[in-house]
C-alpha cells in the first residue's frame, strides 16, 4: 500500500506545480497576479530576444519588453485562445516595437527611415573599430544592418513570417520585403566575410 501511494504522489505534486499554460494564462486573464507573475518568467527570454533581433539595442529592448508585458496585462482579457499563446504574445512583441519606430519616426518628422540614416548611425553599445571575423558574429552584423533591412531579415528569416505579412505589418510591398530581404542577406554575407 505504501508502494502505491509513493508512486501516485510524485505524479500528482508535477502535476499541481507544473500547471497548464492554458489554465496560468485564464487565471492571468482573470487577474491573478501570481499567474501573471508565471506566464511573464516563462515567456520573459523568448519576447526579450525578439526586441533585441528587431532593434539592435539591448537597452532599448529591455525596455520594449517591459512595455510589451505592460501592453500584455492590459490586453489579456481580450485573448480568445484561438491560437497558442505564445503565438499572440510575439504578435504582440511585433506590434510593440513597430509602433515605438512609428512614434520615432513621427518625432524625428517622417514616417519611413531612410538607408542613408540607419548606415550612418551605429546600434547602441557598438563600437568603431572596424569588424574583424574574430570578433564578428552573426549577433552583430543583424544589429549593424540598416533599420528597414534589419526589421525584414529579423522577420522573415529569424521569425518565419512571409513577405506579404511583413509587408501588411509594416505598411510596405511584398516586392519591397523582398527587396530589403536580399539587401540584408547581401550586407550580412559581406559583414561576415570580413
Amino acid at each position: 500500500m505504501t508502494a502505491t501511494a509513493t508512486e501516485v504522489a510524485p505524479i500528482q505534486i508535477p502535476t499541481q506545480a507544473i500547471d497548464d499554460s492554458g489554465t496560468w494564462v485564464a487565471r492571468a486573464a482573470s487577474g491573478d497576479r501570481h499567474a501573471f507573475e508565471h506566464v511573464y518568467r516563462t515567456h520573459l527570454n523568448r519576447v526579450y530576444s525578439l526586441c533585441v533581433r528587431m532593434t539592435g539595442d539591448r537597452s532599448r529592448a529591455e525596455e520594449l519588453t517591459q512595455d510589451v508585458f505592460v501592453r500584455a496585462w492590459e490586453k489579456l482579457p481580450t485573448f480568445r485562445g484561438e491560437s497558442a499563446f505564445s503565438t499572440w504574445l510575439h504578435r504582440l512583441t511585433v506590434n510593440v516595437v513597430l509602433n515605438e519606430r512609428r512614434v520615432d519616426g513621427r518625432e524625428r518628422g517622417r514616417t519611413v527611415s531612410s538607408d542613408e540614416d540607419d548606415e550612418s548611425a551605429a546600434p547602441a553599445g557598438s563600437t568603431a573599430q572596424p569588424m574583424h571575423a574574430e570578433k564578428m558574429d552573426l549577433e552583430r552584423a543583424i544589429a549593424r544592418l540598416p533599420r528597414g533591412a534589419r526589421k525584414v531579415f529579423v522577420l522573415h528569416d529569424v521569425e518565419g513570417f512571409t513577405h506579404e505579412e511583413i509587408g501588411s505589418m509594416l505598411g510596405v510591398t511584398a516586392g519591397g520585403c523582398k527587396a530589403q530581404l536580399h539587401r540584408a542577406r547581401l550586407l550580412l554575407r559581406e559583414a561576415l566575410r570580413r
